[in-house]
This record gives C-alpha cells, structure tokens and sequence, in this order.
C-alpha cells in the first residue's frame, strides 16, 4: 500500500500518542506504549447467545515493543515466538484503506440509523443477542427496541456496526480507553482476534496509516482473507491460543 494521510473515524477518542500499533510485512504486530493486553470472553445470555464480555488474564505488554503473533502459530500466545518464519500463512495485506464507513449499507430508523460494512464482520453475535440489530432498528420507536439496539450496536467489536441518532447528530460509541483484548469465544469453541480499543493507530509497512477507529479487530489466526482485518476465519478454521480462560467468567456463568 502506498502512504496516505490518515483518515479518522467520528466519534474515535484520541489517545496519548505514545499509544501505536505496527504491522511488520510477514511477522508480528508491535505494540508501543505498553497499553494493557487482556482476554475479552464472550458471556451468554438466556437465548444463548452473546451479551457482554468478562474481563480474563491480563498479559504483560513491558516490551517495547511488544511483538503479538499474527501467524497464529505461536507457541507462546498472544506473543510472537518467531513461528511466523516457517508457518504455512500468507502474511499479504489484502485490505483496502477505505474508511469503514463509506462502503457501509446504511438501515434507517424512525429515531436512528444503523450503518453497516459487512466486510468487517468477525461472527461476535452480539448483533442477535435480543432480536436483530437490523430489526430492532426498524423498531426503534418502541424504547426497548432502541435501547437494545443500541446494546448490540456498541458491543459489536470491530465497529462493523454504528448506530446514528438522528435527534443528537452523533454516533453511538463505547467510551473505550486505550487498550488491547484477546477476543475469547468459548461457544464456538475458539479464540479471535486482537482487538484494538480507544482510538490506537494502527500503521503497516512502507508507511501504510490504516483508518483510526474507536474499535477495530485484527486477525490473530492468521488465515482471514482481509488482512490485517478479522473477517471471522477463526471459527471456521478453530483457531485456539490455548490461553487458561478466567474465574470472572466462571462467576457470570454461575
């Protein structure tokens, strides 16, 4: 990819900039500023199906940088242990550089509006969780119906959903501060991707300045076909870390 100026998305926060990500041609992402890295486990509700995240084992990031596998052949998860130099992975990074926004299918409702890229999507689920984003957005005169699908809006983690309230002029955001997590998805029995909350840059190679979002997803398993995106290829394929998950997710599970 050729260098651009970067492009940032409404309602991304803007962090310290000691916070970035880097993406090397065909090995690690190195992580800069020591932001906290932390499992992020999928919790079900009654329908059994995404609702919220519980907080897992928290890793060190003391390195600087610190180098996170993206091969996802790593024997010491989420670290990079030099695999990626004989793993069986194509490193290319195939994503364009559009913003999320401007390919995005947009959904109205009587008080919002949904927009969404479907080339973001990393099969969180949460946009099923009490009735369809979609419909609930349609729905959106009825308060439940507005109220959840702003809920399953937020959650999204790759930011693949937005909702827009048309009163307010604004989007809906999660205040996310600067941070990593290790998407766990024990349902599918599988482990996702690096997820890049509060606004961090992520750059790439020869000068690449990717979008600055308030979410964005990177793929961890090493097999999307949207790099350096998660495009959902580690339910597919089964991808696992390996990683112990946490007590707090036993608790909310009790």
């Amino acid at each position: 990819m050729e260098k651009n100026t970067r492009k940032i998305e409404p309602g991304t926060p803007t962090p310290d900039p000691k916070y970035h990500l880097e993406i090397t041609a065909d090995g690690p992402y190195l992580v800069y500023g020591n932001p906290p890295l932390q499992q992020e486990i999928f919790v079900l509700n009654k329908e059994q199906i995404p609702w919220e995240y519980a907080k897992g084992h928290k890793y060190p990031t003391d390195n600087e940088p610190t180098a996170l596998c993206r091969c996802g052949q790593s024997k010491n998860h989420p670290y990079c242990d030099g695999s990626h130099h004989h793993a069986d992975w194509d490193p290319t990074l195939t994503a364009g550089n559009i913003p999320l926004l401007e390919n995005a299918d947009l959904y109205d409702g009587p008080g919002v509006q949904l927009a969404d890229n479907t080339e973001y999507c990393v099969h969180a689920r949460f946009c099923m969780a009490r009735g369809t984003v979609w419909q609930l957005t349609e729905d959106s005169d009825n308060t439940e119906a507005h109220d959840l699908a702003v809920h399953e809006s937020m959650y999204c983690p790759s930011g693949r959903l937005k909702l827009w309230d048309k009163e307010e002029e604004k989007f809906y955001e999660p205040p996310l501060k600067p941070a990593l997590g290790l998407i766990e998805d024990p349902q599918e029995e599988c482990s996702g991707p690096l997820w890049v909350k509060g606004g961090i840059p992520v750059n790439g190679p020869n000068g690449t300045e990717y979008e600055q979002r308030n979410r964005v997803t990177l793929c961890r398993c090493g097999a999307s076909a949207n790099k350096p995106y998660c495009d959902g290829t580690h339910v597919t394929v089964h991808f696992q870390d390996h990683l112990p998950l946490s007590t707090e997710l036993e608790e909310k599970m009790k």
